[in-house]
């Protein structure tokens, strides 16, 4: 039958199909606007802090508004939001360019009598499409002519190609009889009827799946824990400051006098005065409490990675991705692509003599045994040479083609038996010889002869040194395939002639074992999981650092024999699951994430997409396909596991530098906060202009963010216990230092204020508060060089975060411009150069004073540092 016989639809009945059946588009989740994206971030735990503090404020306050504090606060929001949803919007639309190009793929149909090209998305049902080698399967449906090899593995995992036949009868459909859409065509050619399109087809009911709700991030788990506790802090001390303020106006200011303390408290509009002033103070410390600048911090530190990261070939979707990704206690990897090239290679051929050839021209010295050899191996090949460029054919017949050079051999081939994943062999006859090539457990026992060095025929005595040979390669990992000759009819397996044995391997990426070494020595438990044997898994395993002698490795069926709790027992004792299923992805996600591990899972299949979904951090191919990158967190572009070892470490790098930034907010906030709650009792009231303090926010805030947003990724991180999902963003050491730190700061500033030999080295006090401006800003900088490590040498790794010092720099001279030329606006008074010393002498003291505090630290054992 030719193709007129299929004369396919008119342009009505696409028409008409399209409307009745749909289209051929799968549904995506739903691209976020940049409105949405921008409403998301406001749901950060700190900004809802900070948008309720403003709320309070504009409510009961608005008499005595404070525009300017009101106004920073309406910044830090924006500025945060702003960013992250620049950042997230703009790598989707990078994304979406990805996937953009994918869809303008075309394939063949027949309509109107006539084969044309359209989009894949064009594909209605009952079109009939033109399949050939290579071509993408563009729905689901079922061969009506032909029949075709098809490589299913990103719909099913399997590895092996699949043959597929034309229907008999349209009453009895197999599966053999069907195609399904995101397959691809391995070898010959074929017209299938189209049956399902888009969100209909297999491939769709996986993409529909992926809607599923993402789990909440570590991160915001994190941030979550953070803005109870800082809530906390800041109702404690909102509460005293009440208290304080209310003690000394009320009781102090009247001696003790219960008289006049109950004159005064009986005095209504007088003491509602006290009371609302108090609860602007309240307002303030809250505010003040609150590290503003973290939300934008966050974003920045994220924003500014993904852009390094892309730089190392990994695309971040989403941004908090990145930072999970440092939090990962255990990662499901593949093995094809990522822990392997990728690309097979004939390694040797083994004579039935048992000499080994590793090149063409090594065999082409026994002139007679390669003349056999080449032709059984470029004859009974589904690929071709056009020109050099080698096309057509599965990955197993291009790189046998590949052993030998480009003879430009026209061979003429009488009949063939294409490859069948049920035979495991392929067949050509080629001058009424039989050029057989398989799976040695279907050939090797039916050979009772061999071709010598000399091509002469000689009689098998003893197959056991052929399977011995086999064997030990099949435990290496390598890929073993029998070429045979036969004389007989082309259907009989019998008789063979052994030819010689192809020895195929998929060789580990050079960066891969030391990808796996870093992960491994990152304390992240790694699962290795795959399509191939236990043999063969094995041995890549070892070869890759994966597995070690002890470990437990499954197949598909051993791990589906066992129970969940069994599972989880044995979890953490697995290396490899081998035969695997993409089922066996999903479950192996939920297990962990019911053992409260943040999970990272590989994938490049629309198989593993539900599972790249589900897992904490889905990492997908650059090579996969388009569904899985849907539902990944973060593309990684090579296909490199080195790359997703890489994405572990900035990380880390990130999470602790969201933590050296929360030392320095929060240990200035504490002094802040010290300050209001001390200072009225001893009559101090914060001797800093509203003008002063948006300049102390912006360095606090932004500048310091930004500063900590460049933190170098430092190898020595791969080395540390990832933290686990409930794992406080403030940890002990952090404790230690904002507490200390921030009380001798507190001490500093009060002590700057009241000790009258301070003053009496002022010529006046402008000079005094201009002093203290400077100090509150010079003790923030020499804080931020003591969080930054925690190791005595401040100035460790300074070089590699050259933002940090510029910030730094920057800040150094905008305070001494200001201190000099500030004058009304900022209430500053240019100071002698001895005053100028006095200032910077005690802020540098928080230097040598958290010195002092690492080293009982160290002493103590307890110097963990972020």
């Amino acid at each position: 039958m030719g193709d007129k016989m299929y004369n396919g639809l008119t342009e009505k009945e696409v028409i008409d199909n399209r409307k009745k059946y749909g289209t051929n588009d799968v549904s995506k989740a739903k691209t976020n606007s940049f409105f949405s994206l921008l409403i998301d971030t406001l749901a950060d735990p700190i900004i809802k802090i900070l948008l309720i503090a403003l709320a309070i404020k504009t409510i009961f306050l608005f008499k005595n508004f404070d525009w300017y504090e009101t106004i920073g606060i309406v910044i830090a929001i924006l500025f945060a939001s702003l960013i992250s949803t620049i950042s997230e919007y703009g790598s989707e639309k990078s994304f979406q360019k990805l996937q953009d190009e994918v869809s303008k793929v075309k394939c063949k149909v027949i309509r109107n009598g006539k084969k044309i090209e359209i989009p894949m998305n064009d594909v209605v049902v009952d079109d009939i499409v033109s399949l050939e080698t290579g071509d993408k399967i563009p729905a689901d449906g079922i061969i009506v002519k032909g029949n075709i090899s098809v490589d299913e593995s990103s719909l099913n995992g399997e590895s092996s190609e699949a043959y597929k036949e034309s229907v008999i009868s349209n009453n009895i459909i197999k599966d053999k009889n069907r195609v399904y859409k995101g397959s691809v065509v391995y070898s010959n050619s074929a017209l299938m009827k189209v049956t399902s399109v888009g969100e209909n087809t297999f491939y769709g009911k996986i993409a529909l799946e992926l809607q599923e709700k993402k789990p909440e991030t570590p991160l915001k788990l994190k941030l979550r824990s953070l803005a109870g506790f800082i809530s906390k802090i800041g109702y404690i001390g909102a509460f005293l400051v009440f208290f304080s303020y209310l003690f000394k106006v009320v009781v102090i200011n009247n001696n003790f006098d219960i008289e006049l303390i109950r004159q005064m408290v009986t005095n209504f509009p007088l003491i509602t005065g006290h009371i609302l002033y108090a609860l602007t103070l309240c307002v303030t410390i809250i505010i003040v409490a609150v590290p503003e600048g973290l939300p934008m911090m966050i974003t920045l530190v994220l924003s500014s990675n993904m852009k390094r990261m892309l730089k190392d070939n990994v695309l971040v979707r989403k941004l908090v991705g990145i930072e999970t990704s440092g939090n990962i206690n255990i990662l499901f990897t593949d093995k094809t692509g990522t822990l392997t090239k990728g690309k097979l290679e004939l390694k040797k051929i083994i004579s039935g003599s048992l000499n080994e050839y590793k090149n063409e021209v090594e065999l082409a010295k026994k002139n007679k045994y390669y003349n056999i050899v080449k032709l059984s191996c470029i004859g009974n090949n589904s690929s071709s040479y056009d020109d050099n460029k080698i096309i057509g054919g599965n990955i197993t017949d291009r790189s046998i083609l590949k052993f030998f050079k480009n003879d430009n051999i026209k061979i003429k081939k009488q009949k063939e038996i294409p490859f069948d994943s049920k035979n495991k062999y392929s067949i050509t006859r080629i001058d009424d010889v039989n050029y057989i090539k398989g799976a040695p457990e279907m050939l090797l026992n039916k050979c009772v002869n061999y071709y010598d060095e000399f091509g002469t025929l000689k009689k098998i005595e003893s197959i056991s040194k052929l399977q011995s040979k086999i064997n030990t390669n099949t435990k290496n990992g390598i890929r073993v395939l029998v070429l045979a000759t036969s004389f007989g009819s082309i259907e009989s397996i019998s008789n063979l002639n052994f030819v010689g044995i192809l020895l195929i391997k998929d060789d580990i990426r050079k960066e891969a074992k030391e990808g796996v070494k870093l992960v491994k020595g990152a304390h992240i438990k790694t699962i290795m999981i795959t399509g191939d044997n236990k043999d063969t898994a094995i041995s890549i395993g070892r070869e890759v650092g994966i597995y070690e002698e002890g470990d437990l490795v499954l197949t598909s069926e051993e791990l589906n024999k066992l129970t969940d709790d069994e599972l989880k027992s044995k979890l953490m004792n697995i290396s490899i699951v081998a035969r695997s299923l993409p089922t066996d992805k999903s479950r192996l996600v939920r297990i962990s994430q019911e053992l409260d591990l943040v999970v990272g899972m590989t994938g490049d299949g629309v198989n593993d997409a539900p599972a790249l979904k589900k897992a904490d951090v889905g990492f997908s191919m650059g090579s996969g396909t388009e569904v899985s990158k849907e539902a990944s967190d973060i593309v990684i572009l090579d296909d490199n596991f080195m790359s997703i070892s890489k994405a572990i470490l900035f990380g880390r790098t990130i999470f602790k530098s969201i933590r050296k930034f929360i030392i320095v907010q929060l240990t200035i906030n504490m002094c802040a906060l010290s300050l209001s709650i001390i200072g009225p009792f001893i009559n101090i009231e914060m001797p800093i202009t509203v003008i002063q303090m948006l300049w102390i926010n912006m360095v606090m805030d932004t500048l310091a963010g930004l500063a900590f947003s460049f933190e170098p990724p430092i190898i020595e991180y791969m080395s540390e216990y990832p933290n686990k999902k409930d794992t406080p963003i403030i940890n002990k050491y952090m404790l230690n230092q904002i507490f200390f730190t921030g009380i001798y700061s507190s001490l500093i500033c009060i002590l700057f204020l009241k000790l009258p030999f301070i003053k009496q080295l002022f010529r006046a006090d402008k000079y005094l508060y201009t002093a203290f401006f400077g100090l509150f800003i010079f003790i923030d900088i020499f804080n931020s060089f003591n969080a930054r490590t925690n190791k005595l040498n401040l100035l460790s790794n300074i070089l590699k975060n050259k933002v940090f010092i510029f910030i730094m720099l920057f800040i150094v001279t905008i305070q001494i411009l200001l201190i000099y030329y500030g004058g009304e606006l900022f209430r500053t008074s240019g100071l002698s150069i001895f005053e100028f010393e006095i200032m910077i002498l005690f802020a540098f003291s928080v230097i040598p004073f958290d010195w002092i505090r690492k080293l009982v630290l160290n002493k103590k054992g307890k110097n963990t540092g972020v």
